[in-house]
């Protein structure tokens, strides 16, 4: 049996920072050309590039927490741009919306030609964009070893 699935419908994230959080969010996908399909006091929702995020605020017993990456759960969320440049163009919007920038713009290892930046919500929450060229890792004879990156098959 196979299960064709088709990318990633959408990703709602907890936040403790709810009104920052919805400005970062707003401006952010935006830029990427989301568009807005709910905005209210409890929940935002954005659209666009066959993808959703959706921001909603956690209960007030966790209000003031901050994202622990290495926690069970949530590592991070990576969205994949159409180019390079794209990657550029977020990591400019970043630094103009004083975000923390974590990694890049820059290659890594991860796949040939990967190119990303890793950045921060309000909240810690890591986010990423990054293009990869090509089919990258679904080249025929590639794997990943997530210590060494892309290589030959074994």
């Amino acid at each position: 049996m196979s299960i064709d699935i088709n990318g990633m419908a959408h990703v709602i994230l907890t936040v403790s920072q709810f009104e920052a959080a919805r400005v970062f969010y707003g401006r952010l996908c935006t830029a990427m050309g989301m568009k807005p399909v709910f905005d209210g006091d409890k929940f935002c929702y954005w659209v666009g590039g066959r993808t959703a995020i959706g921001i909603e605020p956690c209960d007030p017993l966790y209000a003031g927490e901050r994202f622990v990456q290495p926690r069970v759960g949530l590592h991070h969320i990576c969205v994949r741009a159409r180019t390079r440049e794209d990657v550029d163009k977020c990591a400019a919007l970043l630094r103009e919306m004083n975000a923390t920038i974590v990694r890049g713009p820059n290659e890594n290892q991860w796949a040939p030609g990967y190119y990303s930046v890793l950045f921060e919500d309000p909240d810690g929450i890591r986010l990423e964009l990054n293009h990869v060229p090509g089919v990258g890792l679904l080249r025929e004879g590639r794997s990943l070893n997530p210590t060494e990156g892309y290589g030959e098959a074994r």
